[in-house]
């Protein structure tokens, strides 16, 4: 599309870049944000405790003093892993009691 605009190699990259910040990133936090759904629902039902998530993502956060810019990263920021493993919280924990009790 920049060859055809004309843009030539710096409106190319910057072409590039723009799609990438929009479309490539976000899309790619979205499935990560998914996996660790998808990850502690099933921990619950093999009957690990859930709540352990969250431990590991606020020990990462302690480890890791500098942090990408949101809108930069391909991974969903720990703060925001860590709030979204508590949000699911209610629903995986009853699956993680259930496992408990059949074990």
């Amino acid at each position: 599309a920049s060859s055809a605009a004309g843009l030539g190699d710096l409106g190319s990259a910057a072409l590039n870049m723009a799609a990438q910040y929009t479309f490539t990133l976000p899309f790619s936090r979205t499935h990560e944000t998914e996996a660790d759904l998808m990850g502690v629902e099933l921990m619950a039902r093999a009957g690990y405790d859930p709540r352990a998530a969250i431990n590991v993502w606020e020990k990462m956060n302690k480890l890791n003093e500098s942090h990408p810019l949101k809108f930069m990263s391909t991974h969903p920021s720990n703060d925001d892993r860590i709030a979204d493993l508590k949000e699911v919280m209610p629903k995986v924990l009853p699956l993680y009691e259930a496992a408990a009790r059949n074990r």
